[in-house]
């Protein structure tokens, strides 16, 4: 397995940096969990394992943490966030699904993985939490919602959500395709 390198910033200054041996010193915990896809579709009981995320914070931060964080990856995207859409129990910075550790096509080493959430804000091969007092850009730009809440159908950024059901349902297979194409890009 990849040794972790996850950084802590806020306000574009490191605050903390985290290695594999850092989060072992972290209580473990397994959740079980469904993944949905913006496009419609789920996959139902994965158990994903790791640190809570509000275990690392509380590590980092005394209780003031900024309104928003931007997680960066290894293969350059970035997902933005409501820090308080973070602060539930099954909020894992996940190392292990299904029992083994994380391998290239799941995000190994370390995702942050947000069952209530849909599945582009469980970004793979995360090298930093960025917090700031201001709204960060993502990365995939208007289409992107900032709370992306499974419950609500919160899919997309300006579009209204009963719009979208069906295109984003044909959109399944070319999401597939470029998620292959983007493996490419990840890290071994």
């Amino acid at each position: 397995m990849t040794d972790i390198d996850l950084t802590v910033s806020v306000g574009g200054e490191e605050r903390r940096r985290f290695n594999s041996s850092d989060l072992a010193a972290f209580d473990r915990v397994e959740i079980t969990a469904d993944f949905h896809c913006v496009t419609t579709w789920s996959y139902r009981g994965l158990r994903w394992s790791g640190i809570r995320f509000v275990d690392l914070i509380a590590d980092v931060f005394d209780g003031d943490v900024p309104p928003f964080m931007l997680a960066k990856t290894a293969d350059t995207m970035a997902s933005r966030y409501r820090t308080d859409d973070l602060a539930h129990p099954d909020v894992l910075l996940a190392t292990h699904l299904d029992g083994e550790p994380l391998d290239r096509r799941h995000g190994a080493p370390l995702r942050l993985v947000s069952p209530h959430q849909y599945g582009y804000k469980n970004p793979k091969h995360l090298t930093e939490l960025a917090f700031s007092d201001t709204e960060p850009e993502g990365t995939l730009g208007p289409k992107e919602h900032l709370r992306a809440r499974v419950d609500l159908e919160e899919r997309h950024g300006k579009r209204p959500n009963w719009l979208l059901r069906i295109p984003y349902r044909l959109a399944i297979v070319p999401t597939a395709l470029a998620a292959e194409r983007a493996l490419g890009k990840s890290p071994d």
